[in-house]
């Protein structure tokens, strides 16, 4: 799955364009390395996430899905 597909998918962040956005902007890194909006993300990546106020977010892919309930969200990630 695309990276901002799946930092929608799972809410990391609200919008695809805003994921997209941050992508382009270096603020995503996966697996350590800068990545763009089209990388592909699989179960086991690590994704950290740079907002502004130098706030970072670290998860860990649990799990790819296509479509999931807002409730169930967060059961695609896990916080490092």
């Amino acid at each position: 799955m695309r990276l901002d597909k799946y930092l929608k998918i799972s809410r990391l962040i609200k919008r695809r364009t805003v994921a997209n956005e941050a992508c382009d902007a270096g603020r995503v890194l996966v697996n350590d390395r800068p990545a763009k909006a089209s990388a592909q993300v699989k179960a086991g990546d690590t994704i950290e996430i740079q907002f502004g106020g130098g706030k970072n977010v670290k998860v860990e892919v649990l799990e790819v899905k296509d479509t999931v309930r807002k409730e169930d969200a967060e059961n695609l990630y896990k916080y490092l």
